[in-house]
Protein backbone atom coordinates (compact mmCIF):
# COMPACT_ATOMS: atom_id res chain seq x y z
CA UNK A 1 0.00 0.00 0.00
CA UNK A 2 1.50 3.49 -0.55
CA UNK A 3 1.26 6.62 1.58
CA UNK A 4 -0.54 9.62 1.44
CA UNK A 5 1.98 12.51 0.85
CA UNK A 6 2.74 15.54 2.52
CA UNK A 7 3.67 18.16 -0.03
CA UNK A 8 5.82 20.95 1.92
CA UNK A 9 5.72 23.57 -0.31
CA UNK A 10 2.85 25.76 -0.82
CA UNK A 11 1.10 25.41 -4.31
CA UNK A 12 1.48 28.32 -7.08
CA UNK A 13 -1.48 30.47 -7.48
CA UNK A 14 -2.42 30.52 -10.94
CA UNK A 15 -3.93 33.90 -11.29
CA UNK A 16 -2.50 36.35 -8.99
CA UNK A 17 -4.35 39.53 -6.88
CA UNK A 18 -4.98 42.21 -9.46
CA UNK A 19 -2.76 44.98 -8.37
CA UNK A 20 -4.39 48.23 -7.51
CA UNK A 21 -3.56 51.02 -10.61
CA UNK A 22 -0.62 53.40 -9.84
CA UNK A 23 -2.46 56.24 -12.11
CA UNK A 24 -4.72 58.25 -10.36
CA UNK A 25 -6.98 60.58 -12.29
CA UNK A 26 -10.13 63.16 -11.26
CA UNK A 27 -13.19 62.17 -12.77
CA UNK A 28 -14.11 64.32 -16.03
CA UNK A 29 -17.23 66.71 -15.21
CA UNK A 30 -20.23 64.90 -16.55
CA UNK A 31 -21.53 68.30 -18.12
CA UNK A 32 -18.70 69.92 -19.81
CA UNK A 33 -18.73 71.40 -23.56
CA UNK A 34 -16.36 68.26 -25.04
CA UNK A 35 -19.07 65.55 -23.96
CA UNK A 36 -21.92 67.60 -25.37
CA UNK A 37 -20.17 68.63 -28.62
CA UNK A 38 -19.11 64.58 -29.39
CA UNK A 39 -22.57 63.83 -28.50
CA UNK A 40 -24.25 65.59 -31.41
CA UNK A 41 -23.21 66.55 -34.78
CA UNK A 42 -23.17 70.61 -35.64
CA UNK A 43 -25.02 70.51 -39.35
CA UNK A 44 -24.41 73.89 -39.44
CA UNK A 45 -21.21 74.48 -39.10
CA UNK A 46 -18.32 74.89 -42.13
CA UNK A 47 -17.23 71.44 -41.71
CA UNK A 48 -18.19 70.60 -44.75
CA UNK A 49 -15.89 67.17 -44.84
CA UNK A 50 -18.90 65.53 -42.39
CA UNK A 51 -21.35 66.08 -44.70
CA UNK A 52 -19.33 65.23 -47.71
CA UNK A 53 -18.42 61.87 -46.29
CA UNK A 54 -21.88 60.93 -45.23
CA UNK A 55 -23.14 61.45 -48.66
CA UNK A 56 -20.28 59.33 -50.18
CA UNK A 57 -21.01 56.66 -48.05
CA UNK A 58 -25.00 56.64 -48.41
CA UNK A 59 -24.09 57.05 -52.94
CA UNK A 60 -21.95 53.82 -52.11
CA UNK A 61 -24.07 52.04 -50.91
CA UNK A 62 -26.45 52.78 -53.44
CA UNK A 63 -24.41 51.35 -55.87
CA UNK A 64 -23.24 48.59 -54.43
CA UNK A 65 -27.09 47.31 -54.12
CA UNK A 66 -27.62 48.27 -58.07
CA UNK A 67 -24.22 46.21 -58.27
CA UNK A 68 -26.04 43.33 -56.76
CA UNK A 69 -28.95 43.44 -58.16
CA UNK A 70 -27.59 43.87 -61.55
CA UNK A 71 -25.41 40.75 -60.89
CA UNK A 72 -28.43 38.63 -59.68
CA UNK A 73 -30.66 39.75 -62.89
CA UNK A 74 -27.80 38.39 -64.80
CA UNK A 75 -27.35 35.46 -63.34
CA UNK A 76 -31.04 34.80 -63.21
CA UNK A 77 -31.25 33.95 -66.66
Amino acid sequence: MSKQSKPGKKTVELQPEARASRIRREPLPADNALTRKLGRIDWTSREWEIRLAMIGIIFFALALTAVVFDIGEVMSR
